[in-house]
């Protein structure tokens, strides 16, 4: 078998044109030569390249014309190749297959049952009409390839020795391409220049992941050294990297120059196709990978194709129909034995020569061609067709688009949309997907000192109580703030490319609409976070006065240390980030060189060098260092006071284009001058300070900060709103400015960028005040709360320290409870001896190519330790609209909504309290263990008392109603961290037992591994159908296990929507999604199966009566033309418009009853029972259809063909009125297509009597049909076999109608069931308080009732 696949896949690879494995491949004679040398650097795990115009010609040769061109081809087909491999694909098909198999056996002689040409029709028909759809859908990617191969770019041309228009299929590796701003990039360039002094470029990579903010790409640091310009001929290094792979933020390896030194290649080096030059004049960069070799390329996957729960149902059932067919055939085929057998003295000819159980064998074989359409692998195309046009109507939902994000619903996996009808387990992310994910700086805490903000927070409930208002603003990053960022992206650069959207063809609308907007510079970037209500933070009094000590005359001494906190809190806030900087001055992103400050600098170290080391204070709760007591700092604002002058002083606000200062040794060998107020050049330096101060105040309304996330935008507005302002960046350095001391270039060291892993990041900078080496810090609080220690022999901060911890820690518990992000911020000063120690270890790290993360993170871990607390924050991310209704239809509908954050345990229950996912009369269970054995305890008492406590409410509900009512029954909700969810999934038992009686579960500070095991374990171990619902790349493994994947379009780009099954802009859509859509799909499929089976064992079984006379023979009463074409034609389009348009409920009603989701699973309308009862249905018809004509002409000379034309006609009206009985929607196109389908039956039966006179031998069917349809008898005969085959099935809907027929009844229903909760919440609880458990008004459980 696994030599079959083998060959088979050998095949497809040669049929593609594609020998080396990949399905797509360049066009022949696109691709580079074979290596005529070096095979293994092909074949092996690193990659060389040498540049196509240098010294290294032949090593050139040898190894880079091996690798792939630039050009793409993403269709499957070539002109020559399109037959034979469209036939190979068509025919994996069993459908297909099955077609094939019964026209080669009706060629066999001896079990011919009708025409050769006529069994073809079927099998013709199918082929050719999806060959048709094949060849234009090749056709259009073949139409795309084309226009992207074709484009242009410069290229460097030795011969020349200048830049030269090339096409994009001609770029090969080694190439050097230079590219202007707002050019898309050809292929994965190595960056080698950049017209950025500091060696930056600026890139978008919205094609890639659909993310708009900025991201920083530096020049390789070897060529940054060797000079600003940059002449590819004189490039002399080798390049060495790993090869060819999918993922986008990795890069790895190394290039060595002439000399033999290396340097190490990351992905900061690396320019991706398919991204945008922004912010940058001109870049130069060596083609690293081209063509299919590219990363955009390789992340470059067709539609996802996901099996949904029904179509497993079906072939189930395909298999039942297969047994009966079987049964069928070897009936017929033992009758037909015994009949030959049994008869003596034939009157017709009959072959003697044959046995009877040969002959019966032949008989066996025509049965299976004359009873084929008993299998309904026509029905399998149907369901494709009709999940189309499902799709299409989810589409055309304007419930479903929002306005405020320009985005609708986007079905992603074609074939699951019945699945949406069957959600019973939908686990979610929190942030972003519940929330907003716009994030508001709402308080701090500083040197254990709490600044709650109050008057900011009187702003955030003036925005909440105007949502028009509120929502225009966030409509601000859309449009009026989009376009002041792109204003200046533009620069002074006119050239325009078309921008390409995406490399696959589905999306070539969206890259038209793409090209347009960039081409005006007006794209949107909703990546800005600059909504008005992220900028204006208020800022905390008592935090203003004591940074205004830095104005005042003198700055006392017994806050000089806390003063030292809140200074390295805010520049923490301004440089521990990767926000990139835009503004519309020229190149506003930049840090500008700065002048040679004045002593007043060396003053200000000295300053702070002595708040660092001041003797230690008396800490009382009086005290004013204790972190208890509120500072009371001076009031005094002396325009004249000596620090002020300094400060002012010392303000780089002007720069000149030469003057570039190289780090704080600068303004440390600054010349002293001393200047006096009354000197006139004093003065006009003064005026033109003040005019320099005014420019800054009118340019920094328009700064906007390009943050990856919307955390660090707020934490940077945060730090603007109290004037330590981040005003531009650059690879090397940072431009801040200080409450009273100006703008200051921070030398950046090192960036350690955050991961999952360490859930933290830091900078690396030497301090722009001291000189020193500072690491700072900011991270989830319980990764940095255990960072932190107390310092050693620093005498007041010994002290200081713990009192800090332990009241910060007070603080994040108080702002986990108010629902609020909380973030700790944390520094460490460095020695110069160990700092260089690290410093070769991290630079050894960022050079290896071979396990390269794993040490990146091992110096990270490092570093960071021994941490000093400087604070924490507290970001308010407000409930997105119509949540807690959405989630409460869900719980009603029968859902159990999880919740799998990694926020705080704190922040995550109020969240869940605040969209009534936690009731006030559920119990909430908290598990926080400390040990794998505590977990196990824990959670065997929990589910035991659990367990209990359902029994005791299931007697008490079912006393007094018979039948137990649980809907407003307390629940319980299990909360549990991420190191004991961790030891419960080890313990799968206990857990799965727990939270099967659980209404829901919270799962905190859980890792994106952990979500897709915890919805692996309940997919797999319940068997339930899973849904999972986020917005960020960090929810992209839980999206792509669960059975169905939504992802939100939302605030953290598009990785989890590329990733997912379909998606939405807001999660209360997912309530009319699943509630309607869902439901309308699940039903209509389940029903036109069951209509799809009825018609075809009805059919059938005609032709197996009529068997019993006429010998078994395989004889039919019909001629070939009419059998092969009524399930292929006549009844083929009515259940195709009853699978898109039929509801059985109206939407309003599906939304205000979501009960009726329940009974909307495919389990209770489509199951075994439904399955078999319906085959009994259309038994019982076939019947009443066979034997009514037959009583009525029995005795008389009636032929054959005279006989089976009102049995025709029984069974197309039978059916068709089956079809308006089944359906619960008639509209004037239903009513069109069954008129359509009866007229044409009639039609072609009235033509082929009245012209056919040799069209079906042996039978003649000319003059039959029109002398039947001239006698009343047969409209009697027709009327009186359907009346009485379709009437039980009027009785049965007459007597027992469904519940999604009656929407009075349902209504009714609905309403008993209001009283009932009514009745059952008025009743006093009497279920046993649980010493496992905690009363719930608060959300503040009683200790002592929370084991952990």
């Amino acid at each position: 078998m696994e030599r079959l696949h083998w060959v088979r896949h050998r095949c497809r690879q040669l049929l593609t044109g594609n020998p080396d494995g990949a399905w797509y491949s360049a066009p022949q004679g696109l691709q580079g030569k074979a290596p005529h040398s070096s095979p293994h650097r092909l074949g092996g795990t690193r990659r060389t390249v040498f540049a196509l115009h240098g010294p290294h010609q032949q090593e050139y040769e040898n190894i880079c014309t091996g690798y792939k061109g630039n050009a793409i081809r993403t269709t499957k087909y070539t002109l020559w190749s399109f037959i034979p491999m469209n036939l190979f694909q068509q025919f994996h098909r069993a459908a297909n297959l099955y077609f094939l198999f019964l026209v080669l056996l009706n060629w066999v002689p001896v079990v011919e049952a009708f025409q050769k040409e006529i069994t073809m029709i079927p099998l013709l028909l199918v082929l050719l009409v999806i060959a048709i759809k094949d060849a234009l859908e090749d056709y259009r990617r073949y139409l795309f390839d084309r226009k992207v191969n074709n484009n242009v770019v410069r290229v460097y041309s030795g011969k020349q020795k200048a830049y030269m228009d090339q096409c994009w299929k001609d770029v090969r590796v080694g190439d050097f391409v230079r590219l202007s701003c707002n050019d898309i990039i050809p292929a994965d360039l190595l960056l080698l220049y950049s017209s950025d002094p500091r060696g930056l470029c600026y890139i978008e990579t919205a094609n890639l992941d659909g993310e708009t903010n900025l991201k920083q790409r530096r020049v390789v640091s070897d060529v940054l050294t060797q000079g600003a310009e940059f002449t590819p001929a004189s490039f002399q290094s080798r390049i060495e990297c790993e090869n060819p792979n999918n993922d986008l933020n990795r890069f790895r390896g190394y290039m060595e120059n002439s000399r033999g030194a290396r340097v190490g290649l990351h992905n900061s080096n690396l320019l991706l196709r398919s991204c945008t030059v922004r912010n940058t004049e001109t870049v130069v960069g060596m083609v690293i990978y081209a063509g299919h070799d590219t990363k955009a390329m390789m992340n470059n996957s067709g539609p996802r194709y996901k099996r949904s729960r029904l179509e497993k149902r079906l072939n189930v059932d395909v298999m039942w129909c297969v047994l009966l067919l079987l049964l069928m055939c070897v009936t017929t085929a033992i009758g037909h034995g015994l009949w030959l057998k049994q008869m003596k003295d034939p009157v017709f000819i009959v072959d003697a020569e044959t046995s009877p159980a040969l002959a019966g064998f032949y008989v066996f074989w025509t049965m299976i061609i004359v009873l084929q359409v008993l299998i309904p692998i026509s029905l399998y195309v149907s369901i494709e067709v009709v999940k189309l046009g499902q799709i299409y109507f989810i589409h055309q939902d304007l419930d479903l688009y929002s306005q405020q994000v320009d985005c609708g619903v986007q079905c992603r996996a074609l074939n699951i949309t019945e699945d949406l009808g069957q959600i019973q387990y939908l686990f979610s992310d929190k942030t972003g997907t519940l929330t907003e994910n716009k994030m508001v700086f709402c308080r701090c805490s500083i040197y254990g000192t709490e600044y709650p903000h109050h008057d900011n927070a009187v702003r955030l409930q003036v925005y909440e109580c105007e949502p028009g208002e509120a929502s225009s603003r966030s409509l601000t990053l859309r449009s009026a703030c989009s376009r002041k960022s792109l204003s200046c992206r533009s620069l002074s650069c006119n050239r325009s490319s078309v921008s390409l959207h995406t490399l696959s063809l589905e999306e070539e609308e969206e890259e038209d609409h793409m090209s347009n907007n960039m081409s005006n510079h007006t794209q949107p970037s909703a990546r800005a976070f600059c909504s008005r209500m992220a900028k204006e933070v208020v800022p905390d009094p008592a935090l203003v006065r004591k940074l205004s000590w830095l104005s005042s005359p003198e700055l006392p001494v017994a806050s000089s240390l806390e003063l030292t906190f809140i200074t390295d809190f805010f520049l923490a806030l301004a440089l521990c980030n990767s926000v990139v900087v835009s503004s519309p001055g020229p190149a506003p992103h930049q840090v500008p060189a700065a002048e040679t400050p004045p002593k007043s600098l060396e003053e200000i170290k000295l300053k702070f060098q002595r708040f660092s080391f001041s003797p230690i204070a008396a800490l009382s709760p009086l005290s004013p260092l204790s972190p208890l007591s509120p500072l009371s700092p001076p009031q005094t604002k002396d325009p004249h006071s000596f620090t002020h002058r300094l400060f002012t002083r010392g303000r780089t606000d002007s720069f000149t284009a030469g003057g570039a200062t190289a780090g704080p040794e600068s303004h440390l060998e600054a010349p002293q001058q001393r200047t006096d107020g009354s000197d006139g050049g004093d003065i006009k330096a003064e005026e033109d300070r003040d005019e320099t101060a005014q420019r800054f105040r009118e340019e920094e309304e328009e700064l906007v900060y390009e943050a990856e996330s919307p955390d660090e935008a707020a934490l940077v507005h945060a730090a603007r709103a109290y004037s330590c302002t981040l005003r531009g960046r650059s690879a090397e350095s940072l431009l801040v400015e200080l409450p009273g001391v100006g703008s200051l270039q921070v030398q950046l060291l090192h960036v350690l960028p955050f991961d999952s892993n360490r859930k933290r990041m830091s900078v690396v900078v030497r301090h722009p005040l001291t000189g020193q080496v500072v690491v700072y810090t900011k991270g989830a609080d319980s990764v940095i709360m255990d960072l932190t220690e107390t310092p050693q022999g620093a005498g007041e901060r010994q002290e200081v320290s713990p009192l800090i911890r332990e009241e910060t820690q007070k603080h994040l518990d108080g702002y986990a409870r108010d629902g609020l992000r909380t973030l700790c911020i944390a520094k460490k000063v460095l020695e110069e001896e160990e700092y260089e120690v690290w410093r070769k270890k991290q630079l050894l790290a960022e050079s290896s190519i071979e396990s390269r993360e794993e040490l990146l993170l091992e110096s990270a871990q490092r570093l960071e330790i021994n941490l000093t607390l400087l604070g924490a924050t507290g970001i308010v991310d407000r409930l997105q609209e119509d949540v807690p209704e959405t989630i409460q239809a869900l719980h009603r509908a029968g859902i159990k909504v999880w919740v799998l954050t990694g926020d705080k345990q704190e922040t995550a229950v109020n969240i869940a309290c605040a969209c009534k996912l936690l009731r006030p009369n559920d119990r909430l269970l908290t598990a926080n263990c400390s040990s794998k054995d505590t977990c196990a305890a824990l959670l065997h008492q929990l589910t035991m008392e659990v367990q209990s406590a359902h029994e005791s409410s299931t007697k008490l509900a079912t006393g007094g109603a018979g039948h137990p009512f649980t809907g407003a029954a307390p629940g319980f909700i299990l909360v549990m961290d991420g190191r004991t969810l961790d030891w419960a999934l080890q313990e799968e038992l206990h857990f799965l037992e727990l939270s099967r009686h659980c209404k829901a579960v919270i799962c905190c500070r859980s890792t994106p591994l952990q979500k897709s095991q915890v919805v692996r374990l309940i997919r797999d171990r319940l068997g339930v159908m899973t849904l999972a619902v986020g917005d960020g790349a960090n929810d992209v493994s839980m999206i792509q296990v669960a059975d169905v994947g939504v992802g939100i379009c939302g605030q953290e780009g598009m990785q989890a929507v590329m990733s997912s099954d379909f998606a939405v802009s807001r999660f209360k859509h997912l309530k009319k999604l699943l509630l309607v859509h869902g439901h309308w799909c699940c039903s209509r499929l389940a029903h036109m199966i069951l209509y799809f089976i009825y018609k075809n064992v009805m059919f059938v079984n005609l032709l197996f009566w009529y068997q019993f006379f006429c010998g078994f023979s395989g004889s039919v009463m019909t001629n070939s033309w009419i059998l092969i074409l009524f399930n292929l034609l006549f009844t083929s389009l009515p259940p195709l418009l009853f699978g898109v348009l039929d509801r059985d409920v109206a939407a309003e009603t599906l939304m205000d009853q979501p009960e009726l989701y329940r009974a909307g699973h495919t389990s209770k309308v489509y199951g075994p029972s439904s399955f078999w009862i319906t085959v009994l249905d259309a038994f019982y018809q076939s019947l009443v259809c066979f034997f009514v004509p037959y009583l009525v002409y029995a005795g008389s000379d009636a032929g054959e063909l005279w006989f089976g034309s009102p049995i025709n006609a029984s069974a197309l009206l039978i059916m068709l009125l089956h079809q308006i009985i089944e359906s619960h929607t008639v509209t004037w196109l239903h009513a069109a297509v069954l008129l359509g389908s009866a007229a044409s039956y009639l039609a072609f039966v009235l033509l082929f009597s009245l012209t056919c006179v040799t069209c079906s031998p042996p039978t003649n069917p000319l003059g039959v049909e029109t002398l039947q349809m001239s006698q009343p008898l047969f409209y009697l005969v027709c009327l009186l076999t359907t009346v009485t085959a379709l009437l039980p099935r009027l009785l049965l809907r007459s007597l027992f109608p469904s519940a999604a027929l009656r929407s009075d009844g349902g209504k009714m229903e609905a309403e008993k069931f209001r009283r009932k909760k009514r009745h059952r919440h008025r009743r006093p609880s009497t279920t046993s308080q649980l010493s496992v458990c905690a009363d719930n008004p608060g959300l503040d459980p009683p200790a002592g009732s929370v084991l952990s």
